[in-house]
């Protein structure tokens, strides 16, 4: 029986993975505001105003740093794909939060 093995220098690239840890900060940060603006029976506070605007700016990097990792050659592409999709969910939830506090 005749054994294969494949071995490779593949790699994460650096960009990918830092999209991936800015889409965590940015779901995680946004969920954590509009729970503790629940909280707070809905009280506008400044601290969750700005940590959603950082977020969707965090985002926004998340994304073009998602896919400039995705374009590099020869590298894995899981953290691309994992951090493009974790970013496009922080802009989703920020548009929500807009497009639902522009209904109350």
């Amino acid at each position: 029986m005749k054994k294969n093995y494949i071995f490779t220098n593949k790699e994460h690239p650096k960009k990918s993975i830092m999209s991936t840890i800015l889409g965590t900060l940015s779901v995680a940060s946004l969920i954590l505001a509009a729970y503790l603006s629940y909280m707070d029976k809905g009280a506008e506070n400044m601290r969750y105003g700005s940590a959603c605007f950082l977020a969707m700016i965090f985002a926004f990097v998340g994304v073009v740093l998602g896919v400039l990792g995705r374009m590099e050659k020869e590298k894995f592409y899981l953290f691309s794909y994992i951090g493009i999709v974790l970013n496009l969910a922080a802009i989703g939830l920020v548009s929500l939060i807009l497009y639902a506090g522009a209904l109350l």
